[in-house]
């Protein structure tokens, strides 16, 4: 009892020390972090060597890289034409961390990544890994979303000097989440981490590495968003299950079936 109680003791307070940074990360203008202290408890559970005072040490330096982020003026032109940076939202040591190319119009209005309707499908893709948005962590390569000519709508890709400009504020990221997986969305996302465009049919599915964290390439939302076909939907689904492997977690027969 008394070896209960003081474990008690010690934890309350690291919870209380991590829930304070995220709510000064929360109350920021970009809103990045939506973790419940049953998500803390969970991950605290999952990651045993992981203690709260480390997750609260990782929140308040994610916090740091995101005040730089916001104020950051390096690309002039994206600084102009941008609503407001968008950093990353959630987990500040998720086990699993997915990287996209850059903010669209939804992002850039909300100042989170992936709202939009490719960002709906891909919490869609995590919640069907057993997972959900507050677990894992999502982040672009560009923070800013890239200039359009005045009146054109959509989003373009962002160039390879943008990304290069911008990609040390992911790197930090990376280093501070320290996530044992990442998953990359997209060719462009590929370019901006491996400094080289390719084939998305040969490089997705296969396990490469980006300083020294295992990374699984796999389609943009997007890329089904625009072709439904269950084969393509079957080709992510079987990336997202070596990542489930990867990690060591349960996949069900359901699962393993599905999109078949």
């Amino acid at each position: 009892m008394h070896a209960k109680m003081t474990s008690s003791a010690v934890l309350q307070p690291a919870l209380s020390l991590v829930l304070e940074a995220l709510r000064d990360i929360r109350d920021s203008r970009e809103k990045p972090l939506r973790v419940s202290r049953t998500t803390l408890n969970r991950l605290l559970e999952s990651r045993p060597n992981h203690n709260a005072f480390d997750i609260a040490a990782k929140a308040a330096s994610l916090g740091k890289v995101r005040d730089r982020v916001c104020i950051c003026t390096k690309c002039p032109h994206l600084a102009r034409s941008r609503t407001q940076t968008v950093f990353g939202v959630g987990n500040p040591d998720a086990e699993l961390m997915f990287v996209g190319e850059a903010p669209g119009a939804d992002e850039d209005a909300r100042g989170e990544p992936f709202v939009g309707r490719a960002g709906q499908l891909l919490t869609r893709i995590i919640e069907t890994m057993g997972l959900s948005r507050d677990e894992v962590y999502i982040a672009n390569i560009l923070k800013c979303r890239p200039d359009m000519p005045k009146g054109a709508l959509g989003n373009r890709p962002p160039t390879p000097e943008e990304m290069q400009t911008c990609i040390g504020y992911l790197i930090e990221q990376i280093e501070i989440i320290q996530p044992r997986v990442v998953v990359a969305l997209g060719a462009t996302a590929v370019e901006g981490l491996l400094g080289a465009r390719g084939v998305m049919r040969e490089l997705r599915g296969k396990w490469h590495s980006y300083h020294d964290t295992p990374l699984m390439i796999t389609y943009h939302p997007s890329y089904l968003l625009r072709n439904q076909s269950p084969s393509e939907k079957r080709k992510v689904w079987e990336d997202m299950m070596a990542v489930l492997e990867k990690l060591e977690r349960p996949i069900s027969e359901r699962q393993r079936n599905y999109f078949r």
